[in-house]
């Protein structure tokens, strides 16, 4: 068989059953070659930060690897924003990024660019295949990196992949590093601490932001007295009701340091230490309080398991509080942000996934949802936006059998509006909800936070680059486009009528929430 074909097979041999793709003229031989792989199931995107980013949800849903088919240094480019989502999300990943024939990149082609460099920015392992005698030994090798929660980039120039190669050996599967090792010092040092009375904050994150850390947290708080909090932007947190409640750390750095105020620990468990999003003339960048240590726990993997040996030791037989069924009254009148919060909450499906890229216009979804069934959040854990819509895809694909909820704001929908064609393609039970105010309400903000000049007071030109609502975009007719039935709601009632439609009738949906900008 030829390299394309030992590669598939190989991954196939080590669990890897999706693979995203956008290709080009390097990868045909890739291509073909899926029709004699049918274990390994391709999605087109027609963008590469699509196929990223359904990467990227799958592997928070399914807990193991996708892989990606990008093509040659621009494609993988393309795909670098929801890359960077994946790795700061720690996420399972395998890019397979082709390359030209190696005899032809001395010619410099004008395709021809640094790979290495462009996947070095976002990837923990990045190796160029340049023997096919070497490609089942070096997707393993990729594989085993990305289920260690990096991305791993393995580049396949084009005659490795038409070149014959040998069956691989299955035998010689390479094993995963994933999951730390778990350090008893660390837990003797946090329950020394969590022991002393001393006011303490727990910032949980990584694995501890499912069930089994979350019992954990709220078993030691109830001991002890600390507080939990989850980090901003979980790369997947459980709630809901019959689930443990812990509040996320704000995204402001004036509502993150309020809520850190008086700490005199704080007890790193899978998060990082917290600092502010940007820097701001006059404000602090790093938020812990002055005078208060730092301790860390666990890294992004084990963190569960510490915690839940910490809190065998300082509440053993205690119960973990968890949040009660309740949904808000259904609003009724025009749509704003909070009573499209409201109606998710009223609304929301068992076991639904959700998918958050609202931003600002999601602000009370928290609030909204805290009582609702049971479900997981998928957030923006990268900061890079254009996530949404593309991590719907392969939350979907990954879990076919939950519905899927994509919150979605108006601006960071256009960065990958065509998630919404592989939606349709693949009949994906994802139900998209645009929270439409015509503008980058965000950076209204921020300009004022930033002490920029004249920002109380913008001149013309800084409004109309925050405004984009010139010419008023139309969701509706941009799905239908796309072969998603669409509609538009102006109304609490009518968004509860929309998700109705949409949550009882199989495959993608859009609903065109218009809401008010929150600045006016």
């Amino acid at each position: 068989m030829n390299g394309a074909r030992t590669l598939l097979s190989t991954l196939v041999d080590e669990g890897v059953e999706v693979c995203f793709a956008n290709p080009g003229t390097s990868e045909m031989h890739f291509v073909a070659a899926l029709d004699d792989v049918p274990e390994m199931r391709s999605v087109l995107a027609l963008f590469e930060g699509v196929a990223t980013g359904a990467a990227d949800g799958y592997a928070r849903i399914a807990d193991k690897p996708a892989a990606v088919l990008l093509h040659l240094g621009p494609g993988l480019a393309n795909g670098l924003a929801n890359l960077h989502n994946a790795r700061r999300a720690h996420v399972p990943m395998l890019v397979v990024v082709g390359d030209h024939a190696t005899y032809h990149k001395r010619y410099d082609a004008p395709l021809e660019s640094d790979i290495e460099a462009l996947a070095g920015s976002v990837s923990g392992w990045v190796h160029r295949t340049e023997n096919v005698a070497d490609i089942a030994a070096d997707a393993r090798a990729a594989v085993a990196a990305g289920r260690s929660g990096v991305v791993a980039t393995l580049i396949l120039p084009a005659d490795v992949s038409w070149n014959q190669a040998s069956i691989p050996d299955a035998g010689q599967s390479i094993s995963s590093t994933r999951g730390a090792q778990r350090d008893d010092g660390a837990v003797r040092a946090a329950a020394e601490v969590l022991r002393s009375g001393a006011r303490t904050v727990i910032l949980i994150g990584g694995d501890a932001t499912r069930i089994a850390g979350l019992s954990a947290a709220t078993r030691i708080a109830a001991a002890t007295g600390a507080r939990v909090l989850c980090e901003t932007f979980p790369t997947r947190l459980q709630r809901g009701a019959g689930v443990p409640a812990v509040d996320r750390l704000g995204y402001f750095a004036e509502a993150a340091e309020a809520q850190l105020a008086g700490a005199q620990h704080l007890i790193l468990a899978g998060a990082a230490s917290p600092v502010s999003f940007f820097a701001y003339p006059g404000k602090r960048s790093d938020l812990v309080p002055d005078g208060c240590r730092v301790h860390t726990l666990a890294e992004y993997a084990g963190a569960a398991a510490a915690l839940e040996q910490l809190a065998d030791e300082l509440a053993p037989g205690t119960e973990a509080a968890v949040a009660p069924p309740g949904r808000p009254e259904m609003p009724s009148g025009p749509l704003t942000a909070v009573s499209v919060s409201a109606v998710v909450g009223a609304m929301l499906p068992e076991r639904a996934i959700i998918v958050d890229e609202s931003n600002t216009a999601g602000v009370t979804l928290a609030a909204g949802t805290a009582g609702a069934p049971a479900h997981d959040v998928l957030t923006l854990t990268g900061g890079a936006i254009g996530y949404g819509m593309p991590t719907a895809v392969g939350a979907a694909i990954a879990a076919p059998d939950r519905p899927v909820l994509s919150l979605q704001a108006d601006g960071a929908a256009m960065y990958t509006v065509s998630a919404l064609w592989t939606q349709a393609r693949e009949q994906l039970d994802v139900t998209t909800v645009i929270l439409n105010n015509g503008a980058y309400d965000i950076l209204r903000i921020e300009l004022q936070r930033v002490g920029a000049e004249a920002a109380t007071d913008p001149g013309p030109k800084a409004r109309d680059l925050l405004d984009i609502g010139r010419p008023t975009m139309d969701f509706v007719q941009l799905a239908q486009g796309m072969g998603v039935p669409a509609r538009r709601a102006t109304t609490a009632e009518a968004l509860a009528a929309a998700l109705a439609w949409a949550f009882e009738e199989p495959g993608p949906h859009l609903i065109e929430a218009v809401i008010p900008s929150l600045l006016g």
